[in-house]
């Protein structure tokens, strides 16, 4: 029901399945199912979108109303436990570890000392479902500007501008700043895995013009430099990635577009009310701005 929901109030099949974060035909799959369960359609089109049939709109109401006594459900067993375990759950990906994560949990324990944290580093890619899910509260993400997701609040942290790493000798690094499309026939080695961390390069090269010729895998940002240095390729790295600089290597901005990539706190609606939590939203911010 929540996911025709998300079709009744986005207008489209399309719109619903970019909001959910699921395939388009898995949302019709989830609808057609539910259609047959119903016995009466349930949307209908109408030229490239679709909207309620009066069964479709009873049953978008009322997935309203339980997806609120859900959350409100959520919400007060949150309190309990928090209550009860003392205990806050967070998830982030290793670049926003030093920079952001560190400094907000050193002054988060200094108001709440007896506040105990589950903290652990995973990819960029997998803690939202984490946070959807109840395995954590609050993960920091790179999810894109506008993209929502059930059940979780995202709070912008930062953007993260890419720069280009270059090995020292290379002919570009005498260019303070450098058009994207001058990279193009150069071979590159790649510091991220497929996901939305690399999602902003591949999506920057192309309206530059071309496709990125990747020619050393590392999803490692020190190594990805120690291969750059070594004269393979070049690279684009995320400003935060660069905190540890190859002394063999330099870095110049780009442009034609910049590539950018954006953190973002991911944090459950069910948790969102506990004071601990909003305190730890306030210290990451403040960590951002630094």
């Amino acid at each position: 029901m929540q996911v025709l929901r998300a079709v009744v109030t986005s207008g489209s099949i399309t719109a619903a399945a970019d909001n959910l974060g699921y395939t388009p035909s898995a949302v019709s799959q989830q609808v057609a199912v539910l259609e047959k369960q119903a016995g009466i359609p349930l949307l209908e089109r109408v030229g490239r979108g679709v909207r309620p049939t009066e069964a479709g709109e009873l049953l978008s109401d009322h997935a309203a109303v339980i997806s609120r006594q859900v959350t409100e459900a959520e919400t007060a067993l949150a309190d309990l436990r928090a209550r009860v375990t003392g205990l806050l759950s967070i998830r982030y990906f290793a670049t926003a570890g030093a920079t952001l994560v560190a400094p907000a949990l050193a002054r988060l324990r200094e108001e709440h000392p007896g506040l105990r944290v589950d903290l652990r580093m995973t990819d960029p890619q997998d803690p939202l479902s984490e946070v959807a899910e109840g395995r954590a509260d609050l993960a920091v993400v790179v999810r894109p500007r506008g993209r929502t997701h059930e059940g979780v609040h995202l709070v912008h942290l930062l953007d993260d501008p890419y720069r280009a790493v270059l090995p020292a000798g290379h002919p570009l690094a005498e260019q303070r700043v450098l058009d994207l499309a001058d990279l193009a026939d150069e071979p590159w080695v790649r510091g991220d895995g497929p996901g939305p961390c690399l999602d902003p390069v591949i999506n920057a090269c192309a309206a530059a013009g071309f496709t990125p010729n990747f020619v050393v895998e590392s999803e490692d940002h020190t190594t990805t430099q120690g291969f750059v240095a070594a004269g393979l390729g070049i690279g684009l790295i995320p400003a935060l990635g660069l905190t540890h600089r190859h002394p063999d290597v330099v870095v110049r901005k780009v442009r034609g577009p910049e590539p950018v990539r954006v953190i973002q706190a991911a944090v459950r609606e069910a948790s969102s009310g506990r004071p601990a939590l909003r305190d730890l939203l306030t210290a990451l911010r403040e960590a951002a701005l630094r």
